[in-house]
Parts: structure tokens; sequence; C-alpha cells
């Protein structure tokens, strides 16, 4: 094999390298209808009475706790700090483990076996048998074998195994306002991860989304934090059982998380990892108001948020998860924090914080800098500036919860329940599931008579929608941003374009694919799935809400067909509400179908009628956001003085309940100029069309997301950590012929 010449490229740098006409991403303008209660305390200061009480619903048990006192007594330093770190897979490896005792291991958007995000489940329950076979032969000084714990990003269904159940993004979810699915979608995650013999998921996301231009708006289930408290309890339970019962925490369910606290989904401008400028009521009444239902359904961990509160990182924040999460609310469980983010408080680094550690944080989250936190908090604590106490109460915390769940006796992770039982991936009564939830996701904007179409129909499928599982996934699957899938990542998937092909197979009719719309013979119909390209966290933030900018295409396609006489439906994928208004005017019907995942396909239930013209589904949705009015309409929230979107929260049509839509205003409120939706140049504006590019005698490829290469992989782009994520990308050059890596555009009078 040829040696891979490598370069690490700092994002950063090149955003900053070569950019024109920088300008603030956030409007300084006050928020239209939110209203901020008279400051008379210190910003940031907060009073626990205020807090609704709670409390777990398992009573801590004497005996446990005798044995938790036990352990901790026996544990040896190192132990003792290494319980209270976990760290990443793709920066560790199981021999690690036999000298640094972590308490814990996680695997990160991109980071998989053998760093395959495709891995298959097997490889992931090998690698679970590695760690713990690595903790039980380490070199323990005398001190406990303590097991490691797994945790996992399982945020719409088991997203990390290619033939697991992913289902639509929680803003989907939200949409059908149906909490007791959501208890069966927990229950079904938690199977799909013990098959890969992992215990943990850092799922639900419980934030109430305030602003759309968030990256994150599709994690959160609705702009009203009611549907979130519904749901809540449901689906913790489902993921970790009924507490109080033999099966709670072990055999087919695993740990949960609550995440992420508090109040990320309400950050000045959309803001990933920003500030959130709410009074201290307004935070506990919206952003918080799940908590109290989370703690009571039992779960056993929560994460802290990224974000701060009025100037102060949530990771550093003593007063809200000492005072207000553990006492006010009684969480018995312990406290993770997010990705390196401790390291984002005042006076931290990643391997140097135990401010985190004394504001309540019982777990870091030190990814890549496990190892430098690990000798760094051991040095400070063999000098004596960890508070003990502290430290052996977040550990009491981690082996609360590794008792509660039979880690202890759970034995080798290839052994446990479910482990390697290959078969759950692909099980019908899961996959039926997932279909409902499409189904009920689905929340019609328009129908002009065009819906539900026949299936006897001659069908056209354009948009690059149409066949992609992978883009009606979104984000968060089998790799962070979701991107560079294909459906045969997705075994047993189904696209929306499989899903018509079903139906009018079934009843005489036809069905055309053509992603860009040119056809022989002029159909009856034209269905255009399109929307928004993959994203995950700050990578989706926008600075406002118009559709692609500067790109038309899709607007296009949908005039073509218009044009030409042919009605058209329009399915929208998308992780929020965006001002569409000439989507919908060129669209004869208009279906914003989310982010529906694996059985996608499924939508059509809904859209095509039996054989005999009648609605085999009707339209359930609801949107769980605010729709605007213009591109510039945010934040929009139901209860906003003078509140007036083009739709409001809970708007959706049905074939029982059809209402007429009418021509929209096309007045956007903004230029809609050029835009640059590449990954790259992300600090300030680019000139159009600056981009990268990587180059070998086939030809060029344009490196626009986190992974690219030449057109037969001489040159590759990847992206890699360097103390946050995904920071930097390498660009390898494998020697097998010339390779060129430029940063180019239009040449500049």
């Amino acid at each position: 094999m040829s040696k891979l010449h490598t370069l690490k490229l700092t994002t950063a740098l090149v955003s900053a390298s070569l950019l024109i006409g920088c300008g603030s991403a956030v409007d300084s303008k006050p928020e239209k209808g939110v209203t901020k209660s008279a400051a008379v305390q210190a910003p940031g200061t907060v009073n626990p009475e205020i807090w609704p009480a709670a409390k777990s619903p398992v009573a801590l048990d004497p005996a446990m706790e005798a044995r938790i006192t036990d352990i901790i007594s026996q544990m040896t330093l190192r132990q003792k700090i290494g319980q209270v770190i976990q760290g990443d897979i793709g920066s560790l490896t199981p021999e690690d483990l036999k000298t640094y005792p972590l308490g814990s291991v996680l695997n990160g958007g991109n980071s998989a076996p053998n760093g395959d995000n495709r891995s298959p489940a097997s490889a992931w329950v090998e690698l679970a048998d590695e760690f713990w076979d690595a903790t039980k032969a380490a070199d323990l000084e005398g001190g406990p074998f303590i097991p490691i714990l797994w945790g996992t990003d399982a945020v719409h269904g088991h997203n990390n195994i290619p033939g697991a159940t992913v289902f639509p993004h929680n803003i989907g979810l939200g949409a059908t306002r149906n909490p007791a699915l959501l208890g069966k979608i927990g229950a079904i995650t938690a199977r799909e991860i013990r098959v890969g013999a992992q215990e943990w998921t850092f799922a639900p996301t419980i934030a109430v989304v305030r602003d759309d231009r968030w990256g994150r708006t599709y994690e959160g289930y609705a702009e009203s934090p009611e549907v979130t408290v519904s749901y809540t309890g449901e689906l913790i339970k489902g993921i970790q059982g009924e507490p109080g019962t033999d099966t709670w925490l072990k055999g087919p369910k695993v740990i949960s998380t609550a995440k992420h606290f508090l109040g990320d989904g309400g950050t000045a401008g959309g803001r990933d990892q920003g500030d959130n400028l709410d009074s201290e009521e307004e935070l506990r009444d919206i952003h918080g108001a799940a908590y109290p239902v989370a703690i009571e359904a039992g779960t056993q961990s929560v994460m802290i948020s990224f974000s701060s509160w009025q100037g102060k990182k949530l990771h550093g924040h003593k007063g809200l998860i000492t005072d207000v999460l553990k006492g006010r609310m009684g969480f018995d469980g312990f406290v993770v924090g997010d990705w390196n983010a401790h390291g984002q408080i005042e006076g931290c680094t990643n391997t140097n914080c135990l401010k985190a550690l004394d504001a309540g944080l019982d777990m870091y989250m030190a990814s890549d800098s496990w190892k430098g936190l690990f000798e760094t908090t051991l040095a400070q604590a063999e000098r004596g500036e960890v508070d003990m106490d502290r430290l052996e109460d977040a550990i009491r915390r981690i082996l609360r919860v590794k008792l509660r769940s039979g880690l202890f006796e759970a034995g080798r992770p290839s052994e446990r329940p479910l482990a390697g039982d290959y078969d759950i991936l692909q099980d019908p009564a899961s996959k039926e599931v997932a279909r409902q939830a499409v189904r009920e996701s689905l929340v019609l904007i328009k129908n002009d008579g065009v819906l539900p179409l026949s299936p006897k129909a001659k069908i056209l499928m354009a948009g690059d929608g149409a066949d992609n599982i992978g883009k009606q996934s979104g984000g968060w699957t089998l790799s962070w941003q979701g991107t560079g899938n294909s459906n045969s990542d997705f075994p047993g998937g189904s696209s929306i374009y499989d899903g018509v092909e079903r139906h009018v197979k079934a009843a005489g009719g036809s069905v055309e694919l053509s992603v860009d719309g040119s056809y022989k013979t002029k159909p009856d119909v034209a269905m255009v799935v399109f929307g928004e390209d993959p994203y995950a966290e700050f990578k989706g933030d926008i600075d406002n809400l118009s559709y692609k900018p500067g790109d038309d295409s899709d607007l296009e396609l949908l005039q073509k067909f218009k044009a030409d006489g042919i009605p058209v439906v329009a399915v929208f994928l998308s992780g929020r509400p965006l001002w569409m208004n000439r989507e919908i005017n060129a669209s004869d019907a208009f279906v914003a179908a989310w982010l529906p995942g694996s059985e996608g396909g499924y939508a059509t239930d809904v859209l095509i009628a039996n054989a005999d013209g009648t609605a085999a589904y009707d339209f359930k949705g609801k949107l769980p956001y605010s729709w605007p009015r213009t591109a510039v309409q945010t934040p929009l929230n139901v209860g906003d003085e003078n509140y007036d979107p083009l739709f409001a929260y809970g708007y959706g049509l049905s074939y029982a309940s059809p209402a007429s839509v009418g021509e929209l205003p096309e007045e956007a409120g903004i230029s809609l100029g050029v835009k640059n939706d590449s990954d790259y140049f992300r600090v300030g504006k680019s000139v159009f069309p600056w981009a990268m590019y990587a180059q070998d005698p086939e030809g060029k490829t344009t490196i626009a997301t986190t992974r690219g290469r030449s057109p037969i992989g001489i040159v590759q782009v990847n992206s890699a950590d360097d103390g946050a994520q995904e920071n930097i990308r390498t660009i390898e050059w494998d020697g097998r012929g010339e390779g060129r890596f430029e940063i180019g555009g239009n040449e500049i009078d």
C-alpha cells in the first residue's frame, strides 16, 4: 500500500483567510415577541425555590448505597479520576483502558469500529467485548473492577448501524402529536442499541426551539413546551422501561439522557452553542418545563448544553446544575457533559477544568482530550487541589447508575440479552411503527384537489430527494452530518420513489424516475421531492429562513411542470419551516415531510389513493413550528405579541378538512442573492464561487462537505478533531499519481 501523505487544514483558518464582505451574522435588534423581565439580580443568578420540585421514582437503596461506599473506599486515585472521564472510540483503543481506567466511552457522530461509519452490528459487538476485556485485564493496582459504560448518539432510532430503523427526526414526531407513539419508538430504539451491545443513548433531546435559524431545530419536537412535556415521560419509559420493574435499565432497555440542560433552543439569533438571554422565569417555563417530567420518569443521565445563559456557560453553572437540577428537582442520576464543552468555560481548557466538576458535572465528555484531562486532573488531585467530596459524589452517581442497570453483573457485552441478535434490526413490527410515524408526521400545507393521487396514473418522480434515503433521513444518520449516504447504506429502507412504485405497480399505473424532470411522454402528474441537504448542529445555522438563496433550481423545476400543464405535487424535505412562498405557488399540492428516515417511502400511503380512489390514510400532521410569512420573520412563536405567521402553529389540512390557500405574496423581505452553501468559508461571507477542489488525472471534484475525494481517490479529504469537533480537515495523497488540492474562485479585479 502506498504511504498516505497527510496535510491538516484548520477550517477556521480557511474561513478567515478568504473572506470578502464580512458582516455580523446576528441581528442586534430586540427579538419580536419576547418580553424580558427587569434585571434585579446579577445576570445568570438563579433562585432554586421558584423552580418546580421533582423526585426520582426509585428511592435510594440503602444496600446499594453501602456497596457504592465500599467500592469507592477501594478505588485508587487513578480510578477515581478515570471514572469521571469519557473518551471517544475514535481517539482511544481498548489497549488504552489497560492504563487509563476511564469510566465510559462514547461513539461520537463520526466514530465507529475501525473508523468505518458503515460497520455492521457485529463489529460494534466485537469492539464492545474488546473494551470490556481490556478493563478486566487492566492492572488496577489493588482497586476494584468497574465495568465500562458505552454511550451512543441514537437520536432518531439507532441511526449508527446500517439496517437499523431510522425514525423521523423529532420535528416530524412533533407533528404527529402522538405521545404513545413516542413510547413505542423509544422501546424499539433501545432494543436495537442492545443488538450492538451498547447500554446508554444520548436521547431524548427535550429542547424547546424558539428560533428556526438554529441548526438543531429538527432535534426539537415543537416551539411550544406542551408537546415536549407530553412526549418526555413516554419516550424515557420506552427507552429505559418502567421504574421499579425487573427490566428497568436492563434486558431490552438502555439508559436514557435528557438533553441539553438548559435553554439551548433559545439562544440569541438561533446560534448553536450561543447565549440564551431569557429571564429565569422564561428559562424555567419554556426550556425547563420537561425536565421534572424526565426526572420523574426515571432518566438516569442529563447532558449539559454547550450554550450559555445570560453570559455564563452552562457547563460551569453551579446554580442550575447543583442547586436546581440536583437540589430542587431531586435528580439522583449523573450529569454528563457534551463534546469537550467544559473547555469553553472561562479559565478552562479541554484538558484542564476543575470548574466544571465543582459546578456539578459528574462526567466529562473529553472525547479526544481524555488523556490530557486525566493526567492534569490526577496531578491536581495529588496536589490537593480537587474537592474530593465533590469528586466522590460524582463517582457515587455514576456507580449508582451502573449498579441500577445491572452492569456489574452483566458480563461480556456479547453475552448480554439481544447482543448479536441481528434479525431484530429488520423486525417487521419495528418497521411498521416507523411507517406509522412517517404517515402521521406529514403536514399538508396546500392541496388544490390533486391529492390523493390515483395509483393508476402515469406519475413522474423528480427532484434530488425522490430516490434518496440519505437526504430524507437528514443529519445524525450513519455519520454526524449525514452526508455521503446512498440507498445501499439502508438495507430494507424505502425511498419515496420506492413507495410510489410499490403503489402503482399493484394498481396498474406507471412511474418514471427523472431527477431533472425530463420526460419523453407527458405524465399525468409530477411529484417533486426536494429540500435541505443533510446537516447537524452548527453547520445548519442560517442567517434567515430563505430556502437555498441564490439557487432557484428547485423552483424552476416546479415552474417547468406548471408551464407544461402538468399538475405538481411538492414533497418538501427539511429540518425546519422555511420561506417557500414561490415554491408553494408553483405547486398544486405542497407537503411538509420533514426528515422521515429510512421508511420515508411510506409517506406514499397517504399521498396515493386506493385502487377505488378512496384515501387509505388521511393527513394527521400539525405544524410543530410556525411557518414564516417572510424569510426574516424569526423568532416566530405561538403566543408572541402580534403573532402573524403564514401558517400558524398547529396548522395542517386533511382530506376530511380541506381549505384553499390561494396565491401567496412572493416578497421575501430580503434580497435573495447568491449564497455559498459549502461547509467551508463559514466565518463571514465568501464571494461565490469560492470552493475547494480535489484533482487527479481523471478530473476535479468540488469539496463542499466534510468528506470528499478526487475522481479516482488519489486525493482524499476527511474531517478530524483537534480540540473541537471536526474543526480540521485532513488532505491525503496516496502517491498513485499526480494529485492536487486547490482553493480557488473567480478572478477578483
